[in-house]
């Protein structure tokens, strides 16, 4: 007879139900990591591809539109320098956003980013992102921030992507300590 077998069953039916709880706090917890990775590798959602080059322009190209949003709770003013670019797919290009601390102290931020259509996300690749670390500006204080970029060739062999042509780029400026996770 099983250690198991001789514990009383209330007993038992707890120590199953305590595993249970830990198993699922643990799974939760995994959760966003995971997931993260896992936009991260697919493009899921519309999440950008990280890279040290470009590899060279074709003689397609498609417009790359810029969105900016600011959380209530940050007290900046955040914009593209210019609204939209026409660029060669597979060429590096920059682009400037602007933020502006309105308030009265010193405060961090924290972008997050997605790209739509959500199928372009996979081959939408930043080299250069302000997003991959927090900004601080100080009262006041305005800050020019570039994103290098480029759209993965391979989006022409894409079925679902070959007749793109307008991807959104897209930034969400939070608290530093309220970031919304990207993906």
């Amino acid at each position: 007879m099983n250690a198991l077998a001789r514990i009383d069953p209330k007993l038992r039916t707890a120590l199953l139900g305590v595993v249970i709880v830990a198993a699922m706090t643990g799974v939760a917890f995994a959760s966003v990591p995971l997931y993260r990775l896992f936009c991260q590798v697919t493009g899921f959602g519309g999440t950008t591809q990280r890279a040290d080059t470009a590899p060279g322009a074709t003689d397609r190209q498609v417009t790359v539109s810029f969105d900016s949003n600011v959380s209530p709770r940050l007290p900046w003013q955040f914009r593209p320098e210019v609204p939209s670019d026409r660029i060669a797919i597979g060429a590096r290009d920059m682009a400037f956003f602007v933020a502006t601390n309105a308030g009265k102290t010193a405060m961090t931020g924290t972008a997050t980013f997605n790209v739509t259509p959500e199928q372009a996300g996979k081959y939408f690749t930043k080299i250069q992102c302000f997003c991959f670390t927090q900004q601080t500006l100080q009262p006041g204080e305005t800050v020019r921030m570039p994103v290098i970029y480029y759209v993965d060739p391979k989006i022409l062999d894409d079925p679902d992507t070959r007749d793109v042509q307008k991807i959104t780029l897209s930034y969400t400026f939070y608290p530093a300590d309220q970031a919304k996770p990207a993906g």
